[in-house]
């Protein structure tokens, strides 16, 4: 993999969504990771290779990005099993965490691996060196103390190995890592983007154009409200809360597990409960179908309502906005509490997407396009360049 493949890497506090190449693939993995030994034990060890790889990641992680190096890891759907699995605590900052970039790197690797073992399922090299133009993005509030340079410059210039474990189909590989570039988008400006634009940047939402919008992007660890105006984000005005989901979670999960006995691997159950179509707000206890509403319904609302009044002092400071759009997967799970609050109270112009998963996919959706128009760009001004040379 000598050619930079793109890259589009939304790595919230809840999963990581990735897109890559020619929008060929897609991952999607819960943001959990635990410490590990070597050798983690496995039955049916010769059943391994049978396994979904997404289901026991087990890896090894150089890379002097890292505060700390060579550290083993599981990495999502196998951490949530473990006793010391790690989510992101509220309060931290995304740009200075090591599982943020244990999970970006993670993905790289896991996209990687499967380019080089489906091309040639036979392939004793153990090592795969790959190139990536990366997209990616971190909070407003970060990006507005200069966090996404420090960032940046951590991921470029510099080899990262992430070494397959005990991971089915994967295990013995090792990924080289390098990037080629590195694009750091501010989250709000890269949800307006996914709003009025496709995938090749073409406008496809022609009356949103030149109105003034906020952008409401509630996420596991902080919520972000863009402000738009002329088709720009205004940095002034545009604000970041230490306040989003995750927290509220793990309240839901605490109490669950001390009135009813439960516990739940992680927020992840959490969120599947309060979200499924079928059986929304029940768990089984000792076999019998249990309602948790009351727990659910006193969190989240309390949560709701301070997300409703991040909305109205941003509003009451941008008097001529005309529409809210709330984005992120916390909006999914606030969703028809701070409608209600809307509809009781001061009942602003605000609007969901019903569709699930172009809520949670958008900052990955936003970042691709991005950084593909880059490429676009960047590679237009490659061959202008060499033309001019070759006439000279």
């Amino acid at each position: 993999m000598s050619v930079s493949r793109i890259a589009a890497i939304d790595v919230g506090n809840d999963c990581v969504k990735a897109i890559f190449g020619k929008y060929e693939s897609e991952l999607y993995i819960p943001n959990v990771i635990a410490r590990d030994t070597e050798d983690r034990p496995v039955i049916g060890i010769e059943e391994l290779n049978e396994k979904d790889p997404l289901d026991g990641i087990h890896i090894r992680i150089h890379s002097p990005a890292l505060n700390e190096n060579n550290v083993i890891y599981r990495v999502g759907n196998l951490a949530t099993k473990s006793d010391n699995a790690n989510e992101l605590d509220p309060g931290s900052s995304k740009s200075e965490e090591d599982q943020t970039l244990v999970m970006l790197f993670t993905t790289l690797a896991l996209d990687a691996v499967g380019i080089e073992t489906a091309k040639s399922p036979n392939n004793t090299k153990n090592v795969i060196d790959a190139n990536y133009t990366l997209g990616t993005g971190l909070p407003l509030r970060e990006v507005k103390e200069g966090k996404d340079v420090g960032y940046r410059s951590q991921l470029l210039g510099s080899v990262h190995q992430v070494e397959f474990l005990v991971t089915p189909k994967y295990q013995g590989l090792k990924v080289n890592i390098k990037f080629d570039e590195v694009k750091v988008y501010p989250e709000g400006f890269a949800a307006y983007i996914n709003l009025v634009m496709d995938k090749d940047l073409n406008i496809i939402n022609r009356d949103l154009i030149d109105k003034r919008i906020l952008i409401q992007d509630i996420g596991g660890l902080s919520t972000d409200v863009a402000v738009i105006k002329n088709r720009n984000v205004d940095d002034d005005k545009a604000q970041g809360f230490n306040i989003g989901v995750s927290e509220s979670l793990e309240a839901i999960r605490e109490e669950i597990r001390s009135k009813h006995g439960v516990e739940l691997d992680s927020r992840r159950d959490v969120v599947e409960i309060i979200t499924r179509k079928n059986d929304r707000n029940h768990i089984m206890v000792k076999g019998s179908r249990t309602s948790v509403h009351d727990i659910t319904d006193r969190i989240l609302l309390e949560l709701a309502k301070k997300q409703y009044r991040h909305l109205r002092n941003v509003w009451q400071k941008n008097s001529q906005t005309e529409i809210c759009y709330f984005v992120g997967g916390g909006a999914m799970v606030l969703k028809e509490y701070i409608k209600t609050l809307n509809n009781n109270l001061d009942g602003y112009n605000i609007e969901f997407f019903e569709d699930e998963k172009e809520s949670i996919w958008m900052m990955a959706n936003a970042y691709y396009k991005l950084v593909s128009d880059f490429v676009r760009k960047n590679s237009k001004e490659t061959k202008v360049a060499q033309k001019q040379t070759v006439e000279k």
